[in-house]
């Protein structure tokens, strides 16, 4: 990802990322489309950064469109990101405040809005690990914050000619996924994505000490979530 957002930060236009996953054929993320302006992004997403509230820090930020928005409108916005690639073209677009950090590593200071948009509640990996983020996630928020997080329910994926669903029972909750992501000579490795129905993100979020919201819904089962506490 970083590699993609550099070479399209130098000029270079039309590029795409292959991504292969372990339940799909291969899909591909316009780099161009990570450098969209608000106009661009779809109703989710300008929803979600008119949600924002206080302090906001935006997880997996990216090529830091959302963040940019967020600065125009006098937002105090805090980019995070995992790739030095990301963090570079971030700083060069303009974003004014950018970390280089793994999510669950990251130390204060306190948010009022955690913001995880293009399924960014992905990061978990699993239900396993989306327990863990949510309670990482309370030492990163202050009194009453929020978490605002893009996800879809992916069950349809599973759907026979028929409309029934064949799902292995064994093989652990549906939701996660394992990717590997290619561009130009680079490669991500596999790794695990997350992908959770409301429901059952409602039942962990309301475990894990937060009141669960449904904000939006999408036509093909992605929605907006708000986790406050």
């Amino acid at each position: 990802m970083g590699a993609a957002l550099t070479d399209r930060l130098q000029g270079a236009a039309g590029a795409e990322i292959i991504v292969e996953s372990n339940i799909a054929d291969d899909d591909v993320i316009a780099v161009d489309y990570l450098f969209r302006n608000l106009n661009e992004m779809p109703e989710l997403e300008q929803l979600a950064l008119d949600e924002c509230r206080g302090a906001v820090l935006d997880v997996g930020a990216g090529a830091g469109s959302h963040s940019l928005e967020l600065q125009k409108r006098g937002v105090a916005v805090t980019a995070l990101d995992i790739s030095e690639g990301a963090v570079k073209t971030m700083a060069a677009r303009g974003v004014k405040h950018v970390v280089q950090e793994d999510i669950f590593k990251l130390q204060g200071p306190q948010f009022d809005t955690l913001l995880l948009l293009m399924n960014g509640i992905g990061i978990a990996g699993s239900l396993h690990g989306l327990t863990q983020l949510l309670q990482h996630a309370k030492k990163l928020l202050k009194p009453q914050g929020q978490i605002l997080l893009e996800s879809s329910d992916i069950l349809y994926m599973y759907e026979d000619e028929e409309g029934g669903v064949l799902l292995d029972l064994n093989a652990g909750y549906y939701g996660e996924v394992k990717y590997n992501m290619r561009y130009n000579g680079h490669e991500s490795g596999w790794f695990n994505w997350l992908f959770i129905d409301p429901a059952i993100l409602q039942d962990y979020a309301e475990a894990g000490g937060y009141t669960f919201e449904l904000v939006y819904e999408g036509e093909y089962g992605n929605y907006l979530a708000r986790l406050s506490l």
